[in-house]
């Protein structure tokens, strides 16, 4: 089980990865995420297109509504904080986040393990879902449209793969 927020959906339906995701994951959310893709589709760019794709497909995304996290920090937002309080009610496995700057924070208030979204593409490839250069190709193709490209977390996502070769 997944529990996923708002960067973390947007950064795999960038990539075409979504849809595979959700055939091969139980993957669930938080209202809250929902209303951060609703305000992000209103944007006319990759961001807001990849957001569109996600509302496209929350039928196949099990929604919940969470209580008021009461989680203060200036770098968890509403989204990763219900998500955060959501982890720990379903005894969820894994809460994904592309926030590289929250993860710490967040890897604090949870058992569960916190990881970007290329760590479901690895998965991916150990399903024999993806092979390992179609894997790659999409994180490249992240990394262009939500601009990592020499970003820390692009060296963290290149790294899940390097070791695999």
């Amino acid at each position: 089980m997944i529990v996923a927020d708002t960067s973390a959906l947007i950064s795999l339906a960038t990539a075409d990865t979504l849809q595979l995701v959700l055939e091969e994951f139980d993957v669930h959310t938080t209202e809250t995420v929902l209303e951060e893709l609703e305000n992000t589709a209103e944007y006319d760019d990759s961001h807001g297109n990849a957001a569109e794709n996600v509302l496209d497909q929350r039928e196949q995304l099990t929604v919940h509504s969470t209580e008021d996290p009461e989680i203060e920090s200036s770098r968890i937002d509403d989204g990763e904080a219900t998500c955060t309080v959501l982890v720990q009610e379903l005894e969820a496995e894994f809460l994904i986040t592309d926030d590289l700057r929250a993860l710490p924070e967040i890897q604090a208030l949870t058992d569960a393990r916190v990881a970007i979204s290329p760590i479901v593409s690895k998965a991916l490839v150990k399903r024999d879902v993806l092979t390992h250069r179609e894997a790659e190709t999409r994180l490249d193709s992240i990394a262009e449209t939500r601009d990592w490209l020499g970003a820390p977390i692009y060296r963290r996502a290149k790294n899940l793969f390097d070791g695999d070769k």
